[in-house]
């Protein structure tokens, strides 16, 4: 790691060595570094990183009663399986919690994540029983709601105004004891695989708290830290940004290496140490110990889907995992520049040339980039919806993957940040949620004219959905997604003014920090987690296309249809701009084994032209839509003024659109949402009857013809 060590201070004897590597420095805290953490403490008060005593006391009750209900629970499922009575005096059971609020980090308003740890002779089935009648029976408790299925199964419920996960782990003990210490590797034997990973998370938790040499530095440091990351939007472990227990796993880091530091300056060598450490090499906190209980762990040595993780961060506790093996390349390249930047700022404060408060300032990623695609999700209820966002938000990353991989793209950046969508038909009851992903594309020497289809990625990602929506039994007849290219002046058209705020000419985005979210609300499972910004200082493109929409046409439509289409023309003139940071976009990343095994119609080559007629049928696939209608936005307009740097572009965009008559009411999809364009175009693949057992595949095509 390429850091100085700072003088070595004369300090107490020798202390506890934390970490697998000796500490950096072991500099005591000066009188200026008090100064500038009472002034961190005072910066981060009005974010809401702070809970009252009044509620944290609140808490600490509301967990001792569910302590006592579990206690009880444990005492009656004993009774009835007739244990003898000596047993059932001591058998115990007890709630252990983990995540933020286990670390000590939670937020006002947070949620509490919780382990239900009972004896072997309770079963997993008493828990989503008996247990979850138990609950059902307190006043207290609301929004129950048991989730068996899950990869970890978990009941969800708001007690008393708090909102509580709680996973269940059966141990191969006949008691509980109070003092039970579940960092004891032996309680893993025997155990039921589902068991095993709803303890992972309670070990974790205690090991990162072992591993660091003062807690309140730590404490203090990881709410700055995760504070900063849902500001800049990278606090999303589901969309391939980090979540709550890697940014935890980096600052303890952090603190085994400076040991005697206290929060200002582990801030400042938190980005010291991450915008210098050398990925892929992996971020441990203590050398991983083999249990011979022949559990799957990380090792690349082993495994070779563990050698294409691109940022491990590998958890402490038996049995190791990375975990943060959805990071893409793209999401890779705006961490690190994101801490280079986070960088520059503390170096500036410790030179007090700038006030904390520059380091929460959060950029505005829709000034960042010239063009993005919008994702829609809409369903027909609001039950619906939920269900719908969650399994879509889930796989957004599937789409960043491939589209990273497209020869012409250096970057695709998602917003975790979710929006409401506007309605497309005012009469209609529909809920409608929308994803933003900013593209850079990479500029190429030698042609004048190149042709990117992003179709293919965009419809082997809604096939993915779809899919997964039919397997799992979830899917409704209204459940859609949609999928379209918008450029940044168009972004108005769809988003809120507060989120996209200082928008015009000539604004330097390396300028923009505003954002009127308060984005302090804590979330692992990024629902509506924070927007990252990719921290490229020019925005990416200059170009003077726009974008295709497409609409899907109503389900009983039996005539084919084809639309003429003449590619939308985006220039990228050669400048010098920082978004050509690297070639490794076009490499193929492997994917990691955790994603979805779907296997769709070889990707078609990048053709140097795009046919004027595009015929969207799919013939590997004998499937058929369901109807998605995707909103198109099409404008002409003449280029931004700052975006011709060297030569003023002409631009003609036309679009012909022979359609059957059958498609009027696509058409009107987008027209209540861009009344106030000159065009809106369609692109309508073949539809043919519905089979009796209708798996949707939609055929969205977004081209862009980039120029010389």
């Amino acid at each position: 790691l390429p850091v100085t060590t700072q003088g070595s201070q004369q300090t107490q004897p020798p202390q506890k060595h934390y970490g697998i590597t000796s500490p950096i420095s072991l500099a005591a805290p000066k009188e200026t570094d008090c100064i500038l953490t009472q002034k961190l403490i005072e910066t981060l008060k009005p974010f809401g990183v702070f809970e009252e005593e009044e509620e944290l006391q609140r808490r600490i009750l509301i967990l001792g009663k569910l302590n006592n209900l579990v206690k009880e629970w444990i005492r009656e499922i004993s009774e009835s399986k007739n244990l003898p009575q000596s047993v059932i005096e001591n058998v115990g059971g007890k709630i252990f919690t983990f995540g933020s609020y286990r670390l000590g980090v939670h937020t006002k308003g947070a949620d509490i994540d919780a382990l239900c740890v009972a004896p072997r002779h309770v079963d997993r089935s008493d828990f989503f029983t008996s247990f979850y009648d138990k609950l059902k029976l307190q006043e207290e408790v609301k929004d129950l709601r048991a989730v068996e299925e899950a990869f970890v199964p978990v009941i969800k419920l708001c007690f008393d105004g708090i909102e509580i996960d709680i996973l269940f782990a059966r141990l191969a003990l006949q008691t509980i004891p109070e003092d039970l210490d579940l960092r004891d590797d032996s309680l893993l034997k025997n155990l039921d695989i589902r068991c095993i990973r709803s303890l992972n998370g309670c070990r974790v938790t205690d090991e990162i708290l072992h591993l660091v040499p003062n807690i309140d530095n730590f404490r203090l440091t990881l709410r700055a830290i995760k504070l900063w990351a849902k500001r800049h939007n990278i606090y999303s472990n589901i969309l391939g940004f980090l979540g709550g227990v890697s940014w935890a796993m980096l600052v303890a880091r952090t603190c085994q290496l400076y040991p005697n530091a206290i929060a200002s300056t582990l801030v400042h060598k938190f980005f010291l140490v991450f915008s210098k450490w050398e990925w892929p090499n992996p971020v441990l906190l203590k050398q991983p110990e083999e249990c011979n209980l022949n559990l799957p762990v990380w090792d690349p040595r082993v495994n070779p889907s563990d050698r294409y993780h691109l940022m491990p961060i590998i958890t402490p506790a038996y049995p190791q995992q990375n975990s943060t093996y959805n990071v893409s390349v793209s999401t890779r390249m705006v961490m690190v520049e994101e801490f280079k930047q986070g960088l520059a700022i503390t170096d500036e404060i410790l030179l007090s040339k700038a006030e904390w408060s520059k380091l929460f300032e959060a950029p505005n990623f829709f000034q960042k980039y010239k063009h993005y695609i919008v994702l829609l999700a809409s369903a027909p209820t609001e039950k619906q919806r939920l269900e719908w966002v969650g399994l879509v938000e889930s796989k957004i990353r599937i789409l960043v993957g491939s589209l990273e991989k497209n020869e012409f793209i250096t970057l695709a950046h998602v917003n975790p940040q979710s929006f409401p969508a506007p309605k497309e038909n005012p009469d209609k009851e529909e809920f409608r949620t929308m994803w933003v992903i900013g593209l850079v594309f990479k500029k190429t020497e030698n042609s004048e004219n190149l042709s990117v289809d992003l179709t293919y990625d965009i419809q082997s990602f809604t096939d993915t959905v779809y899919r997964q929506a039919i397997n799992s039994k979830m899917f409704e007849v209204d459940m859609k997604i949609a999928a379209m290219h918008v450029k940044r002046k168009q972004l108005h058209q769809l988003l809120p003014n507060h989120v996209l705020q200082k928008r015009k000419e000539g604004v330097k985005l390396t300028a923009l920090n505003d954002s009127s979210l308060d984005l302090s609300m804590d979330s692992d499972n990024s629902m509506s987690v924070p927007s990252p910004t990719s921290a490229t200082k020019t925005s990416p493109l200059n170009s003077s296309g726009s974008s295709q929409g497409r609409n899907s046409p109503a389900p009983a439509v039996t005539a084919a249809s084809v639309t003429n289409i003449q590619a939308t023309e985006v220039s990228v003139p050669q400048v010098n701009s920082s978004e050509s940071s690297g070639g490794t976009s076009s490499e193929s990343i492997p994917q990691t084994a955790t994603q979805p095994a779907i296997s769709p119609p070889p990707k078609p080559t990048v053709s140097r032209v795009v046919s004027s007629t595009r015929n969207a049928a799919n013939s590997g696939n004998a499937a058929t839509k369901i109807p998605t209608p995707i909103v198109g936005v099409k404008r002409t307009s003449s280029p931004h003024k700052e975006e011709s740097p060297k030569k003023t572009k002409t631009e003609e965009e036309q679009l012909d659109t022979e359609t059957s008559t059958t498609q009027s009411e696509t058409i009107q999809t987008a027209a209540s949402l861009l009344a106030s364009q000159k065009t809106s175009s369609t692109d309508l693949s073949d539809i043919p009857a519905l089979p009796a057992n209708p798996i949707p595949v939609i055929k969205n095509s977004i081209k862009l013809r980039l120029n010389r």
